[in-house]
């Protein structure tokens, strides 16, 4: 229900020129000899981990395995026409892809393991500002951002989401955000750190799915509320922390 609920409602916003924030070339699907092997170690260790996940909850086949290669291996033929080419001492930006693909790998988990369905999805979902904020490699080196932001190697999840969120927790839980101060950790670290990997290993299967469904379909500042309200939840363990 969730991914034909998301599937129709990003179907339907990239069909309308208002709502397309970022416009992409046509890019068809390649039927590639997929091989674990051209993947990095990195994706590689990334794909066992999301296979392993995905069994574990029932969503995936056996074959599973190629089908999320396929996928991954797409996208970054995909995005790679989107790439400025860049020359820098900055190792993030040497880096053909960044690190690996978790908001690609929830939605084929979403699409239980259709990597046709997945890319499909991902490709319309590419359109919407949204996806500047729940699909890191989405932005990595991108012509849609100014040169200058591309050379400092920051997303704009680091410079937009998190810098919101330190805002607002300043606001609305003063308590930690001095315990955060304190600590000399900001929570702008441990933000990035979640929503780059989607609240993978931080939350359930069903609370992951509840925030890229809230963000897709209430908009990108929903990311920021979201990382409040577990800061919130949180808050009591926070101080005990402090305290101890």
């Amino acid at each position: 229900v969730l991914a034909e609920l998301i599937e129709k409602f990003v179907s339907h916003l990239s069909e309308s020129r208002m709502d397309c924030y970022f416009s992409t070339g046509n890019y068809k699907a390649m039927e590639i000899d997929v091989k674990k092997e051209s993947l990095s170690s990195v994706q590689q260790l990334g794909v066992e981990m999301t296979v392993r996940y995905g069994k574990y909850l029932n969503l995936l086949k056996e074959d599973a395995e190629n089908g999320l290669c396929f996928v991954l291996m797409n996208c970054e033929k995909f995005l790679k026409q989107q790439r400025r080419t860049v020359v820098s001492s900055l190792c993030c930006l040497q880096e053909h892809c960044a690190g690996y693909d978790w908001f690609a790998s929830s939605i084929f988990l979403i699409m239980s393991g259709d990597r046709e369905r997945t890319l499909t999805f991902l490709q319309q979902f590419s359109h919407l500002l949204v996806s500047a904020f729940l699909w890191i490699p989405r932005l990595h080196l991108s012509i849609h951002l100014p040169v200058t932001t591309v050379e400092y190697g920051i997303h704009p999840v680091y410079f937009c989401s998190a810098h919101h969120i330190e805002m607002l927790l300043k606001a609305e839980l003063p308590l930690v955000c001095s315990a955060f101060h304190m600590s000399g950790f900001t929570p702008s670290q441990i933000c990035l750190q979640w929503i780059t990997q989607c609240f993978w290993n931080y939350m359930d299967w069903s609370e992951i799915c509840h925030y890229i469904a809230i963000c897709i379909l209430l908009g990108p500042d929903y990311q920021i509320y979201m990382c409040i309200s577990v800061f919130r939840h949180l808050q009591q363990d926070i101080l005990k922390h402090t305290e101890a």
